[in-house]
């Protein structure tokens, strides 16, 4: 079984391009923090190269943005290939099958949430049900 869980913020806006048949791909590094702070007690990260395709690769581009933390749910690949030199890499990255918000609209804008209060007339204080 090949299924990895992420929970982490966006390191960059998404980057977006499409296939030879037209599907979405949409790539971005997510920084995941580790459980435990190491000993000077900062708190370290490990950075993930995650690419998402067809809807997720749309709701990708259309809904996230760098600092926004996200849960990825997906499988890890490893791919090979030769550059334009003639030599061959490597490379490790998360295929998102799911994505999901893990932060609230609030601290995604860095804004104060709305409230709406309702106007009380305190002419008369005994009518107060408090």
């Amino acid at each position: 079984m090949n299924k990895i869980i992420l929970i982490g913020r966006l390191t960059r806006d998404p980057e977006v391009r499409s296939t030879s048949t037209g599907k979405t791909v949409a790539s971005f590094s997510l920084a995941v923090n580790r459980r435990f702070a190491s000993k000077d007690s900062a708190v370290s990260a490990d950075f993930f190269n995650v690419s998402a395709f067809d809807k997720t690769g749309d709701f990708v581009r259309d809904y996230t943005s760098k600092g926004q933390q996200i849960a990825v749910v997906g499988r890890l690949q490893n791919r090979e290939w030769e550059d334009s030199e003639g030599n061959r890499k490597k490379a490790t990255e998360v295929i998102a099958e799911e994505v999901y918000f893990a932060d609230s609209k609030i601290s995604k804008k860095n804004e104060e949430p709305e409230l709406d209060f309702t106007n009380v007339d305190l002419s008369d204080v005994d009518s107060l049900p408090f």
